[in-house]
């Protein structure tokens, strides 16, 4: 297993004890980590020199947020829920907890890059671009680890405006580290 499998791993082990401890209904729906095809952003975002210093608790809050968005759109890999529309306040939840942790931690950047790649990756989504929303999701955990870029606020305002290069743009913010 790579260590970016088992740092994802782990991530995804800390949030399903966290939501198992809160209690409640979204306890309930906890099955426990399921198997990532793919590295999450949330160990891309940890790794960074920004988070580095605190990379379990940014691996830990990034993973509730992007779990959030899989609730959402895509397949989630710690809570299961058969109702979508108990899926979406579920998701919800998630993007709130994620986002609260890291007011309390003060990265005001983060909160708000973060709030961005939600923002976009829903805004690719209805769009029908799936591809595109991954890619925001890449280059949004990119910039939480290394911080702020011209290029990335770049290809921000080319998702907003629908442009064919968005995600050519996406794609090379997150490469770029």
């Amino acid at each position: 297993m790579s260590a970016g499998a088992r740092a994802s791993a782990c991530g995804l082990d800390l949030l399903a004890e966290l939501l198992r401890e809160d209690g409640g209904l979204v306890a309930e729906l906890v099955e426990g980590p399921g198997a990532s095809g793919s590295p999450s952003p949330a160990v891309v975002a940890a790794n960074g020199p920004r988070t580095r210093s605190r990379s379990d608790e940014y691996e830990l809050l990034v993973e509730a947020i992007y779990e959030g968005y899989l609730l959402h759109y895509g397949q989630p890999r710690v809570v299961r829920c058969e109702d979508p529309d108990l899926g979406l306040l579920v998701g919800d939840r998630l993007y709130a907890l994620g986002l609260a942790r890291l007011v309390e931690i003060g990265d005001t950047f983060a909160v708000a890059e973060l709030a961005d790649t939600i923002s976009l990756s829903a805004l690719a989504q209805g769009a029908g671009d799936p591809e595109l929303a991954l890619e925001v999701w890449a280059a949004g955990a990119r910039a939480v680890g290394w911080g702020p870029s011209p290029g990335h606020d770049h290809a921000k305002s080319l998702v907003l405006t629908g442009s064919q290069d968005a995600i050519e743009a996406m794609r090379t913010i997150a490469r770029s580290v």
